[in-house]
């Protein structure tokens, strides 16, 4: 374990630096500075990361721009009209429908909360594993509206449905991740990184199984907990830092078969 933590210590350092910034969704809520942008510019992005990185990155700037690249102002102060341009929108799966019940969250949200954090601290405690009660919460309290539309339910993972919630996961290390360089922005505080389970999506998945992080042959919520509490055997104040080092090993490997295929 010592050597396996050393090689991606040293992956950590490879990748969790500004660079990485600009090909990853991330790129999204680092357009802005102020805190709600930062929160809602970020939950997008990580609702829409799937497929292409660039053409999710795409996608989320021209999502942007129809708030006018300032979108805790226009959850605040949109008027109808505002909202039409939005009927344009679609992502893969993710279309208008989903976008303005989307919008009718955060404006109802924001006109009462300052930030998007408590809504993701329902239930917590200083239980290392309480991220499932704060995701089953968070998607109930999301939807608690009579009026939310069922299909876009999906697009809100939740560990009651066995799902890795990888999108919601990584937001939330965006949110919640502390330190000097420069990618994730740590801009919560009652969360803490300890607590934090490492999204699983496909690159980090394929690299953890062959490093023996992962055992448990298909990939859901289980699994996610399966990785983090390894991953919190090399590192237990900060796990998820290991997500640089899986999904950058990832990402070169992909390139190496692209490159002997080409």
């Amino acid at each position: 374990m010592e050597e396996l933590r050393d090689f991606l210590e040293e992956k950590v350092f490879l990748y969790n630096r500004p660079e990485f910034i600009a090909v990853d969704p991330i790129s999204i809520p680092h357009r802005f500075s102020k805190k709600q942008d930062i929160e809602i510019a970020g939950f997008f992005a990580a609702v829409l990361a799937w497929g292409q990185r660039k053409t999710i990155i795409n996608k989320s700037i021209e999502l942007m721009k129809m708030m006018d690249n300032s979108p805790h102002q226009f959850m605040l102060h949109h008027s109808e009209e505002d909202l039409k341009p939005l009927l344009n929108f679609k992502h893969r799966t993710f279309n208008d429908v989903d976008t303005l019940y989307f919008i009718d969250f955060f404006t109802r949200y924001y006109r009462k909360h300052d930030s998007l954090e408590t809504a993701f601290t329902k239930g917590l405690s200083a239980d290392q594993d309480v991220m499932q009660v704060l995701l089953d919460n968070f998607h109930e309290y999301f939807f608690d509206a009579p009026h939310a539309p069922q299909r876009t339910r999906k697009h809100v993972a939740t560990p009651r449905r066995k799902a890795a919630c990888k999108r919601i996961n990584m937001f939330l290390r965006w949110m919640v991740r502390k330190d000097n360089n420069g990618v994730d922005f740590g801009i919560w505080d009652t969360i803490s990184p300890a607590q934090l389970v490492c999204p699983c999506d496909l690159h980090v998945d394929r690299v953890a199984r062959r490093l023996g992080l992962i055992q448990r042959k298909q990939t859901d919520w289980q699994t996610a907990m399966e990785l983090t509490r390894n991953l919190r055997d090399m590192d237990p104040a900060d796990p998820v830092k290991y997500d640089f080092a899986l999904f950058g090993l990832g990402l070169m490997e992909k390139r190496e078969q692209n490159n002997r295929m080409e």
